[in-house]
């Protein structure tokens, strides 16, 4: 729906389309660009409801004969869209940020971890500017850490926090993040003057760093994207 509680031609064509939210073309838009995701790519989406990335993840696959996996995990329980998806895409009903590195790994094929993670978590709007981009921010770092994990950490303006095991201690399978070598990343954040600086803690960890305001974005909305292409062989994982 648009800003004025009317349909919109995103909203009008995703319902054409078979497409379970107008989001989906925001990724669809992101893919022609940067083309992330290909035939066999590892795909992780964290906040998948209502599963619309699902839905275009899947698509880019190319057909079930080339392989891939698409994983989305979301506080809410996601059934996969009948549409545009397959046996290749599967949902977890979960805290992304309370699960381990090691077990959301283990969703990965051979425990591998991930070729591509989207992340499109957004915290509960309370229309409050600066509190809505803080816990936003906040949702981007958690989500950087989880993908790249010590490589980020490192970094010297980084605040993000290590996990803790049980006893305390940081163990090497929460350092370590879940996002291969060479792999992308594209993370949603509320527009605001931190924006920048976390682009800037991501730019030495990629080859490329972009940011997107996908045409789809309602123009009331807040909403730009970091895309990170190429995790550097620096991070170690």
């Amino acid at each position: 729906m648009s800003g004025a509680g009317k349909p919109d031609f995103f909203y009008r064509e995703a319902q054409r389309l078979g497409y379970v939210a107008r989001s989906a073309f925001k990724l669809l838009q992101i893919q022609k660009q940067y083309k992330l995701i290909t035939p066999g790519s590892s795909v992780l989406d964290l906040g998948c409801a209502p599963g619309a990335w699902l839905q275009v993840a899947c698509q880019s696959l190319g057909p079930v004969k080339s392989g891939g996996l698409v994983v989305g995990i979301d506080l809410k329980k996601v059934k996969v869209p009948a549409a545009h998806c397959d046996s290749r895409v599967q949902t977890v009903c979960a805290d992304v940020m309370k699960l381990p590195k090691a077990q959301v790994r283990e969703l990965s094929p051979q425990q591998k971890g991930f070729s591509v993670i989207l992340s499109d978590m957004c915290p509960l709007v309370s229309g409050i500017t600066s509190k809505d981009a803080a816990l936003s921010l906040e949702l981007g770092r958690q989500a950087l850490d989880l993908a790249v994990g010590g490589a980020a950490l490192a970094h010297p303006k980084n605040e993000i926090q290590m996990e803790e095991s049980n006893d305390g201690a940081i163990t090497s399978s929460d350092v370590n993040g879940v996002l291969r070598r060479g792999g992308h990343l594209v993370i949603k954040l509320l527009e605001s003057e931190d924006v920048q600086e976390f682009s800037r803690i991501c730019k030495p960890l990629f080859r490329k760093g972009s940011l997107l305001r996908p045409k789809a974005t309602r123009p009331s909305s807040r909403e730009i994207y970091v895309i990170c292409q190429g995790l550097q062989s620096q991070a170690k994982i």
